[in-house]
């Protein structure tokens, strides 16, 4: 395959340019499905003049169906993006990306998707694509899975599917709720991964962020403990990583608590715990949930972040050495790359 490519790129320098966006275009069809052209232009960023050679190109090739509700890819295209996904970490150099983060974070594996998070939406839902796949590939029969918060988590829950793997399976959030979109809750992700794939779940009804006196009245009580009990047994985790500032302006921290965060030198938030970029612990809030000891304890943990904007914390929260897998997007993998070197 390496040599293959070696051949093409100096016979015909732009085929892989040519293929890549033409490649990204159509997985971004199948993750925002149906779409219409202006739509899928601001998405990508780009004209509709621009788009439209692209997508009447992939209308002529049968690999996308327009429709007065949108385009939406055809089986055929579905099936290029299927055989187009075990080479294209290769054709894209995305596999020599998750080899030099491998080692420059010390993560035993690393996966990179095309694209950035912070520049198109699609790109989180490959990375829920992705984390869906990897955690079918790691279940176990009984297996307790702890779940976060948060929209790439969210996209993870989207797309799982019914399986006979999950039968035996509990998923229980990591941790309280933000107050936030319900949606997006920890708590739901863990009752949607449950009803998704026939596993069963519980819940904890909890706040977030709690003054110390709650905190230790609510986990006295029988009912909270119980599921407490189960959360940090957990053998399987899947997370989000945060930024630092971004995480504590969304649990309402004070302008002055912000303040010491920053003085502090906090980058990123994983479970409640703040961390500089040394990857120390700069700040901790009493949270009901998963602590960082039941994570370093847990056989499998999932870290999904991507976007440039989230390069820093991610190399930040790598420094605990917790997590065994890191899946990202290009964006993310190459910003990592260059603050390192």
């Amino acid at each position: 395959m390496r040599n293959m490519i070696e051949v093409q790129q100096k016979l015909l320098p732009d085929l892989i340019d040519v293929l890549r966006k033409r490649y990204m275009l159509l997985q971004s069809i199948s993750h925002l499905q149906p779409i219409g052209r202006r739509a899928l232009a601001q998405a990508l960023q780009t004209t509709e003049r621009i788009l439209r050679a692209e997508v009447d190109l992939l209308k002529e090739s049968g690999l996308i169906h327009v429709s007065p509700i949108g385009m939406s890819t055809t089986e055929e295209g579905a099936r290029i993006l299927e055989e187009m996904e075990s080479i294209a970490g290769e054709l894209f150099g995305l596999t020599d990306l998750a080899r030099q983060l491998e080692q420059a974070l010390h993560i035993q594996e690393v996966i990179v998707v095309p694209g950035d998070a912070d520049e198109a939406d699609w790109v989180k839902q490959e990375l829920g694509a992705v984390g869906a796949r990897l955690l079918r590939q790691h279940v176990q029969d009984n297996d307790v899975i702890a779940v976060t918060g948060g929209s790439t988590v969210a996209s993870v829950a989207d797309h799982l599917t019914p399986s006979p793997l999950f039968r035996t399976v509990q998923f229980v959030p990591a941790r309280g709720g933000l107050g936030e979109k319900v949606e997006l809750q920890a708590n739901t992700l863990a009752s949607s991964m449950a009803a998704r794939t026939g596993g069963t779940y519980r819940l904890l009804h909890v706040p977030d962020r709690l003054s110390p006196d709650a905190f230790q009245s609510l986990i006295a009580e029988p009912q909270i403990a119980e599921v407490l009990s189960i959360v940090s047994r957990a053998r399987i985790v899947v997370h989000g990583i945060g930024d630092a500032l971004t995480m504590a302006a969304r649990r309402k921290y004070s302008e002055g608590e912000l303040a010491q965060l920053n003085e502090d030198g906090a980058v990123s938030e994983a479970f409640g715990y703040y961390f500089d970029a040394q990857g120390e612990i700069v700040h901790r809030m009493p949270t009901i949930g998963l602590q960082l000891d039941d994570v370093k304890k847990a056989d499998v943990v999932f870290s999904i972040a991507g976007g440039t904007s989230k390069a820093k914390a991610i190399i930040s929260f790598a420094k605990q050495t917790c997590q065994n897998v890191l899946i990202t997007d290009e964006g993310a993998a190459r910003a990592i790359l260059s603050e390192i070197r």
